[in-house]
């Protein structure tokens, strides 16, 4: 519930002070891509980019954060390693999944996750012009 509220709280003094005519694009990595799930309606964000969203603890997968993800309902993208620990959420409507080379550090496909997030981007900025 901090984050959440930190996460918000800066969200909003950055877009009154700084981007008060930009729509506002969330995005994390990790419990990061988490939060910017969970705020993403209360922050009026446009759409979320998730960098190796934690879908279960490692060897859990019955403590599922699927719930989360599905909460967003702004277009979604997800770079995944394919090899990650923490599960692979499947593709839904407004939610586009990457898999990429690597775990769930992504170290191993930085150039594909650069690739992946460039698109996505480029795509939601025309579709929000």
């Amino acid at each position: 519930k901090q984050l959440d509220a930190a996460w918000l709280a800066v969200a909003e003094d950055l877009g009154q002070r700084w981007f008060q005519d930009l729509p506002l694009l969330f995005g994390g990595r990790s419990s990061g891509a988490r939060v910017a799930c969970r705020t993403a309606e209360a922050g009026a964000a446009s759409a979320v980019l998730c960098l190796a969203f934690p879908l279960h603890p490692p060897g859990k997968p019955e403590k599922s954060r699927l719930d989360e993800l599905a909460g967003v309902d702004v277009p979604v993208l997800v770079v995944q390693g394919e090899r990650d620990a923490f599960g692979q959420p499947e593709p839904a409507h407004e939610r586009e999944v990457v898999l990429v080379a690597g775990d769930h550090s992504l170290k191993a496909g930085v150039d594909a996750l650069s690739r992946a997030a460039d698109e996505w981007l480029g795509r939601i900025l025309r579709l929000l012009d």
